[in-house]
């Protein structure tokens, strides 16, 4: 990961960088089957996806710091390079069924401000956003093709939203900022599949379970 930064998406306020073919199709297979084996009471259904969260749940008075499995901490040595002195300890997996998105929004300052977001099984395009007030203006969009690297620092991630709209197919065009790192040609309308995704972040506020709950 020494040289990400030879793949800054420079049509984009600062700082993206899209890395396709990050991972093979084999490694893409074995993260699926760990994905999909993982204990149902680790899946969270929500109106708009599936999610799994690794490493314990994010919250404002920290989080409980649980041990990742050995098939995410791979991801995380992976990326590692990119959070500086910051060892990732929290990954969020999302399922999204062709025709799903979520709403623009941040990931907020519970997070160190640098995200690592592998993409298995499917594409999806994921929109850009400038915040203003309570709402934003669009700036930009990124194909996140299957077994892709997006890694998000700075300015891109404090002062901007970003979201997936709720379609089942995409067409490219001038709005997709990385086109150039696809074999697709603008205009070209690609079908969505179910795509899994591995949001690889860092949560600086962890507490052990005895102090969560008061214990001495």
């Amino acid at each position: 990961m020494n040289d990400f930064k030879n793949y800054k998406v420079n049509e984009l306020p600062d700082c993206a960088y899209y890395i396709p073919n990050f991972i093979t199709p084999d490694e893409e297979s074995v993260l699926l089957e760990k994905v999909y084996s993982s204990p149902k009471p680790k899946w969270k259904t929500l109106l708009n996806r599936r999610l799994q969260n690794w490493g314990g749940l994010p919250h404002a008075k920290g989080m409980i710091q649980e041990n990742l499995p050995e098939w995410l901490l791979r991801c995380v040595r992976q990326v590692s390079g990119v959070f500086g002195d910051k060892t990732p300890n929290h990954v969020l997996v999302n399922e999204y069924l062709p025709g799903q998105g979520i709403m623009p929004h941040e990931d907020g300052p519970l997070f160190y401000p640098t995200i690592a977001t592998i993409t298995l099984s499917s594409h999806t395009v994921l929109d850009y956003y400038k915040k203003e007030g309570d709402s934003g203006s669009y700036v930009g969009s990124l194909l996140l093709d299957r077994c892709s690297l997006l890694l998000v620092k700075g300015d891109l991630y404090t002062s901007h939203l970003h979201g997936i709209q709720e379609r089942s197919s995409d067409t490219l065009d001038h709005t997709i900022k990385n086109l150039a790192t696809s074999d697709l040609a603008a205009g070209t309308e690609v079908e969505r599949g179910t795509r899994v995704s591995l949001t690889i972040r860092h949560v600086p506020h962890t507490l052990k379970a005895k102090f969560m709950f008061g214990i001495k």
